[in-house]
């Protein structure tokens, strides 16, 4: 494993070599920062969300948000297996945020359209959410496709069912396909499946938005082959040399 945007040459060309014709990415503090306020306003909707529907004070709230949401990896996921809860309102009030202090990241913009291959985002959150999001970051043309809750069956990642779903829906060869993803354990089922992963990290002492179990030694783990606290660089780190069409 390297820790990554400084891309040696010689890294570059394995990536680039290795035939990767699908470029994988999640959403959340994935193609945005990890210090961005957006998921704190989610996960605010969300407590918002249990304390009006259970008249549960704020703490309590929040209390049950976090068992559903380490027990079944969405909260959503809990209350549906719990109380038979349908998805549609609770995903339209949860993404119901201010994204303004999303700004375009031309920067990244570039270095995705750079790339060889398909594009595509598989994230927890919905289709809406995930096509607000990247229009704010200057981002929304440059997707072939959104695999979002729903084309999971509101299963999340990182359940295995959901992975080959996603691999069946766009007829994605893991061995040539990577994934760029800011959790870990996400990053498990496609590294086993055959693709190369990439754990999108917080720079050192960076101050992020989520829990300490998603996180814990998530550096050492086997099965993510980079880790990046930059995901433009890395990415341009990787195309800006031209790779593979003209000698490298």
């Amino acid at each position: 494993m390297k820790v990554l945007p400084d891309i040696p040459s010689h890294t570059a060309r394995a990536i680039m070599r290795s035939g990767i014709d699908a470029w994988v990415f999640d959403l959340d503090n994935t193609l945005y920062p990890a210090t961005s306020d957006l998921w704190p306003k989610i996960d605010q909707r969300i407590t918002l969300y249990l304390g009006a529907i259970f008249g549960l004070d704020g703490m309590s709230s929040r209390a049950l948000q976090k068992y559903y949401y380490e027990r079944y990896g969405t909260t959503l996921r809990g209350l549906m297996e719990e109380l038979g809860i349908g998805a549609e309102e609770f995903l339209e009030f949860t993404h119901d945020i201010d994204r303004s202090s999303l700004l375009p990241d031309p920067v990244l913009a570039s270095a995705i359209t750079a790339l060889p291959g398909r594009k595509l985002i598989l994230t927890n959150g919905s289709r809406e959410h995930a096509l607000l999001t990247a229009a704010a970051l200057g981002l929304d043309s440059l997707f072939d496709a959104i695999f979002d809750i729903a084309d999971a069956d509101f299963i999340p990642k990182p359940a295995p069912e959901t992975y080959a779903r996603f691999f069946d829906r766009h007829e994605i060869d893991p061995s040539r396909a990577i994934m760029f993803d800011d959790l870990a354990r996400n990053l498990i089922i496609p590294h086993e499946s055959g693709m190369t992963t990439v754990l999108v990290a917080p720079t050192p002492n960076q101050i992020v938005h989520r829990e300490a179990f998603e996180t814990l030694q998530a550096a050492a783990s086997p099965y993510i082959d980079y880790v990046t606290n930059d995901l433009a660089a890395f990415l341009n780190g990787l195309t800006w040399r031209d790779v593979g069409s003209r000698g490298l």
